[in-house]
C-alpha cells in the first residue's frame, strides 16, 4: 500500500469504473479474435477493408475494429449493424465472463463507506447491466451505467461515457476517480480531469500503463481492497 494510493481512495466520492477488465474479462481471447473477424468481414463486405481484424485481440480487438471503422466514417446503417453485432456477442459473453478478482467485494465494500459507483465503458451498456444484475451488484450502480450507443461516437480516448457518468452522479472531477486498464482509458481520464488508477492484469498491461504516464497502478484489486478498509490514521 502506497501513499498515493491511499490518498487516491481518500479523495473518491465517486468512483467510475471500466467494465471489461477492471470488473471482469468478458470476452476470453479466442472469441474475442474471432467477433473482431466478423466485424471486419461485414466492413469487407461493404467494401471498407484495411481495418484490424487481430490486433490487440486479447484485450481490445473487436473494439479496436468499431473505433477504425468510425474513423473511416461509414454511413450510419453500418455503424448501427456493426455495433448491434458487437452488442450481441458481448451480451451473450456475459453468462461466461469472468469476474476480477476481488472487484465484487470491492465494489460492495466501496458502496457500503458511501461512495457511488459509476460504469464508463465502449462496450454496451446492456451487456454491462446485464453483468452487474446477473453478479447481484446493480444495487452498487443505481442505474449509472454509461456505454457505447447505437452510432458509437465518443469512444475512448474521447471522454464522452465518462462525462455523462460525472453529469449522472453530480460529481466534480477532482473528486471522482477513474478505474482503468488502458491508455485509452487513462487518455479519458485526463481529458475530463479525472484522478486514473490504473488496474493492471500482468506485466505488459502494468508496462503500458506505465509508459503512458499512469502515476498509480495496481496489480490486483487486493490492494485496493486492503486500502479501503485499512482505517485513516490521525495526523
Amino acid at each position: 500500500m502506497t501513499p498515493e494510493l491511499t490518498e487516491l481512495i481518500a479523495r473518491a466520492r465517486v468512483v467510475v469504473w471500466d467494465f471489461d477488465g477492471p470488473i471482469c474479462r468478458l470476452f476470453a481471447g479466442r472469441t474475442a479474435r474471432r467477433v473482431a473477424a466478423e466485424l471486419t468481414a461485414v466492413l469487407e463486405r461493404a467494401g471498407l477493408s484495411g481495418l484490424p481484424a487481430g490486433a490487440g485481440a486479447e484485450t481490445d480487438g473487436p473494439l479496436a475494429v468499431l473505433r477504425a471503422a468510425h474513423r473511416r466514417n461509414p454511413d450510419a446503417g453500418l455503424l448501427a449493424e456493426l455495433e448491434e453485432l458487437l452488442a450481441q456477442e458481448e451480451l451473450r459473453a456475459v453468462s461466461k465472463a469472468l469476474p476480477t478478482a476481488y472487484a465484487d467485494p470491492l465494489i460492495r465494500t466501496w458502496t457500503a463507506v458511501g461512495a457511488r459507483m459509476a460504469v464508463a465503458t465502449d462496450h454496451s451498456p446492456r451487456a454491462a447491466d446485464a453483468y452487474l444484475a446477473g453478479r447481484g451488484l446493480a444495487e452498487c450502480f443505481a442505474r449509472r451505467v454509461y456505454g457505447r450507443d447505437r452510432l458509437p461516437h465518443g469512444l475512448k480516448p474521447d471522454p464522452y461515457n465518462l462525462n455523462r457518468a460525472l453529469d449522472g452522479t453530480g460529481a466534480a472531477p477532482d473528486a471522482a476517480l477513474v478505474l482503468g486498464d488502458s491508455p485509452l482509458g487513462l487518455a479519458a481520464a485526463r481529458a475530463a480531469g479525472v484522478p486514473f488508477l490504473g488496474c493492471a492484469r500482468g506485466e505488459d498491461e502494468e508496462r503500458r500503463l506505465r509508459a503512458a504516464g499512469a502515476p498509480v497502478v495496481v496489480g490486483s484489486l487486493e490492494s485496493v481492497l486492503a486500502a479501503l478498509r485499512t482505517p485513516a490514521r490521525p495526523n
